[in-house]
This record gives C-alpha cells, structure tokens and sequence, in this order.
C-alpha cells in the first residue's frame, strides 16, 4: 500500500470524490464518552471547500448532542469500489430559510411532514480537521485478482494497488 497525502485543491477533489460515490456515512457525535452515538446519515453535497452538508431534525438527539459539543467523526464506505474515508471535524446547525433551500433534497420530504418549510428542518454543516483516506489506483475488480493470484501461487501479495493518505483541505 502506499501512502500519498493530499492538500488543497487535490484534497478537496478526492473527498468529494470518495463522500458523494459512497453518499451514506456513519455519523458519529458525543465523541468524549463511549459508546460514541452512531446513525447512518446521507450526504447531500461536499462543497469546493470541502464541507459536508446533512439535513436533520431540530429534534434529533444528534443536533442536541451537536449543541453540547461540535466534535464529530464520518465514517464512509463505498464497498464496491473499496473506497473508505474517515473524518473528523466539527458540525454546525443551520436553520436559516436559504441555507435549507440551497441544501433541500426532494428525498427529505420522507422525514419532514412539511417539506423543507417544516419548522423542524436543520441543515447540518461539517467542516473536516483531519480525514484519511484508503482507495485503489485500479479499482476493486484488478485488486481482488492480484489478491487471488497471491492466494493461488502461495505468494505474499505487496498491497501496491492500495493507496492511503491524509487529505489536508486547509
């Protein structure tokens, strides 16, 4: 495997690229006690900046949580491309009427019985500090034939079509 960190413009595009091919994530909030509280949670965009955007309801215990303390890590998998990406950064909550609308999905009228008036609505904004990110230079298909044929010939296998690294977006 080998290690090629990432900054700037290069590290925003790659967490854009990895977030919205995976699209679902592990939400992870009141990181300072254990278990952390986790739920699934989909992306709706990750911006040229390299935020993350969610919609969410004012009543949710992750906004109450978010509130007592911003500190949250996103766990994402696209598992059929074996692309994973870790974050860790802080959440904001907004409940102004354009960033909802900049942000709505039609998909969230399945949470909210008002569609995106309903009062309820939050938009949740996630800006990274630390990510890494593990990825493949050929894709899933040529990584699991060169994991076979270590397997078949009793060779060790390199790892050499893997790729990790930190994405630094500062």
């Amino acid at each position: 495997m080998s290690i090629e960190n990432l900054t700037q413009k290069k590290a925003i595009k790659k967490l854009k690229e990895l977030s919205e091919s995976a699209r679902i994530c592990m939400f992870c909030t009141n990181l300072t006690e254990l278990p952390m509280n986790s739920r699934p949670m989909s992306l709706q965009e990750c911006d040229q900046d390299g935020n993350l955007w969610f919609i969410s309801s004012a009543e949710s215990n992750k906004n109450f949580e978010i509130e007592e303390e911003n500190k949250v890590q996103l766990y994402f998998m696209n598992n059929g491309s074996a692309e994973y990406l870790s974050i860790y950064g802080k959440a904001f909550i907004y409940r102004d009427k354009n960033t909802i609308e900049e942000q709505w999905s039609s998909l969230a009228n399945a949470w909210f019985e008002e569609g995106k008036e309903d009062p309820k609505v939050t938009i949740i904004r996630v800006t990274p500090e630390e990510t890494y990110y593990w990825d493949t230079k050929a894709g899933k298909f040529i990584s699991m034939l060169s994991f076979m044929a270590a397997a078949i010939t009793g060779t060790k296998t390199d790892n050499s079509d893997g790729i990790e690294g930190n994405l630094n977006i500062q």
